[in-house]
């Protein structure tokens, strides 16, 4: 097995460690054992994390004494539901679960908010440990401690901040995705260079996707000075993590989460949002050019598909939880590797946006 790097995310309230390195999913039972005594646990994973690495990690947490219970949700977003939320704690209850055990997410971020989400209101709370999958889980969901689910009205509006006791990051599992699911985690890796790291941004160009370690590793860091700044999203700070997703989830949504993987959304969201940051603070065109020849790079899309209503992304930018008293947190850049929150864009503004997707 190579090196294994611990990183550790601070927060006001309390503190964990991430760990990232190869070969982790053989040792995950172990791991686990050092942070949490043994009993009954639930191991949430949808469809395709279930076949892939389900058993291995079922027959690693027996190998240290714990019992437990699969349970397989459906894959993709539709199962970030209070419906789906019901189901898995019911099996929970069915398989011998209480407020002694914990859980294991399993998959990328659906399965990781969802099962965040379940660990948060079962019992009222039990630990878990998450074990992302995809390249946006491992660099970006997986971290900080926000769980929720969707509602008819958006994306996220029922949720808990709930930390994780652990985050095992093996980047062998990476290997297994799909090129369009590998290329939608890259989009939250542009988002970071944008708001933060120019470096990060600019080795892009070069992605050396046989040695993704210390990509992973840059990119937890990053969210870690975020949420270490800012733990439950109130001072402002870590609001600059949603850079392309305001409109990025509108998105979603009006493609009633069918039509775009979210980090494709993303990807128009970042669009449009250096759009706005031309109109508002003057991002150079030319820094414009590379944040669009990376996203093309990498296969994302920077143009709305014809078949998602624009009115329906304004309509659903309404209801995001961005909104307070009537106006929008809005992230906006005036540079690669820099960002703030704005508060005089206007719906006149994000409605331009869209419109020259």
């Amino acid at each position: 097995m190579e090196s294994v790097t611990n990183i550790t995310i601070r927060t006001g309230s309390l503190s964990y460690e991430v760990i990232v390195g190869t070969g982790l999913l053989n040792s995950l039972g172990s791991t686990i054992a050092k942070k949490i005594t043994g009993g009954r646990c639930a191991v949430v994973a949808d469809e395709n994390t279930a076949r892939l690495f389900g058993e291995r990690v079922v027959e690693s947490l027996r190998s240290e004494r714990f019992e437990p219970s699969l349970i397989i949700i459906p894959a993709g977003e539709k199962s970030k539901s209070l419906e789906q939320v019901e189901a898995v704690c019911d099996e929970m209850v069915r398989a011998g679960l209480d407020r002694q055990s914990f859980l294991v997410a399993l998959g990328g971020g659906v399965v990781g908010d969802l099962a965040g989400f379940v660990a948060a209101v079962f019992h009222r709370g039990i630990p878990y440990v998450q074990v992302p999958t995809t390249l946006l889980a491992q660099v970006d969901s997986s971290i900080g401690g926000k769980t929720a689910v969707n509602i008819t009205s958006g994306k996220n509006l029922i949720g808990a901040v709930h930390h994780p006791v652990l985050v095992i990051s093996d980047v062998d599992v990476l290997k297994t995705l799909p090129p369009r699911e590998f290329n939608q985690g890259v989009a939250e890796i542009i988002k970071h260079g944008i708001i933060r790291d120019p470096a990060l941004f600019n080795s892009l160009e070069k992605l050396d996707r046989d040695n993704l370690a210390p990509l992973v590793r840059r990119n937890i860091e990053i969210k870690a000075e975020f949420v270490a700044r800012d733990e439950r999203d109130t001072s402002g700070e870590r609001a600059l993590l949603n850079f392309g997703h305001t409109i990025g989830h509108a998105i979603e949504a009006a493609g009633e989460y069918r039509e775009l993987l979210h980090g494709e959304a993303v990807s128009l969201g970042i669009v449009a949002a250096c759009d706005i940051s031309i109109k508002k603070v003057g991002l150079p065109e030319q820094d414009r050019h590379k944040i669009m020849s990376i996203l093309q790079r990498f296969d994302l899309p920077t143009r709305l598909p014809e078949n998602i209503s624009r009115e329906k992304i304004l309509d659903a930018v309404q209801r995001d939880k961005k909104f307070e008293r009537g106006q929008v947190r809005f992230v906006i850049a005036p540079r690669i590797g820099s960002a703030h929150v704005a508060h005089d864009v206007t719906m006149e503004d994000i409605r331009a946006a869209v419109a020259q997707l």
